[in-house]
């Protein structure tokens, strides 16, 4: 069978289950897999583990899979924007793990790389470094972060081929492609799917390696996270 599945009910078929590890890519609401995500509400899994930078706004992107509970605990950097999302940490329904979001962009590099851990100054002396090692180094406090694994990625791109090669838009790339290098399965929502050849060796920003089941979702709603507009002077 090749990398392409009918829709996003197809391509979670034996893969996604409930108490996994999942990271899911995007930076607000840019370049978010929105169909994937849908794909895991309707999937009904439980009890998830979700790495992301953030978790989408009320009622849309990761936003909805708070909402019905899905969400047992978030690893991210920014959790604004989403008042269930503070509701349920202050009522203590939901774990949360804060990761400086240059260490959360390390970590999930370091996953993909099959580096276990690395040291950091980010976050000594905070509660960032609770609970883990400290060690130094010529003089400086290093705290250790470990690498980020998922079980499964999902992640959004603009473009791919048959064989996964992805092309991504402008900052919609933003951490997708660590997410899915991190990830043991990576399942990538794309716009365009063209054939094998297509797209110019130069283009491509994420090899075809890296990901191994693809739905093409040509009209996502892409929303605007928060709109600001300015009143327009003179003529």
């Amino acid at each position: 069978m090749g990398k392409v599945y009918r829709d996003a009910s197809d391509a979670f078929e034996g893969l996604v289950r409930d108490d996994q590890l999942l990271a899911v890519g995007g930076f607000g609401l840019c370049g978010i897999p929105e169909m994937l995500i849908d794909g895991l509400v309707a999937k009904g899994v439980r009890g998830l583990t979700v790495i992301s930078n953030n978790a989408g706004v009320d009622g849309f992107g990761l936003g909805k899979l708070l909402e019905t509970r899905q969400i047992r605990k978030m690893i991210s950097s920014y959790v604004g924007e989403n008042r269930e999302f503070e509701r349920q940490y202050l009522e203590g329904e939901l774990e949360l793990e804060f990761a400086p979001q240059g260490t959360l962009a390390e970590r999930l590099r370091a996953g993909g790389a099959g580096i276990p851990a690395f040291f950091t100054k980010t976050g000594v002396g905070t509660v960032v470094s609770q609970g883990k090692e400290v060690r130094d180094f010529d003089g400086e406090d290093y705290v250790m972060e470990r690498a980020l694994v998922p079980e499964v990625s999902l992640v959004k791109a603009w473009k791919a081929d048959r064989a996964g090669n992805l092309v991504f838009r402008r900052t919609a790339r933003n951490f997708n492609p660590a997410v899915a290098m991190a990830g043991k399965t990576t399942v990538a929502e794309v716009e365009e799917l063209v054939e094998c050849g297509a797209l110019d060796p130069d283009e491509i920003h994420l090899p075809g390696i890296y990901v191994h089941r693809i739905v093409v979702n040509a009209h996502p709603e892409k929303r605007i996270e928060r709109r600001t507009t300015r009143a327009r002077t003179g003529d």
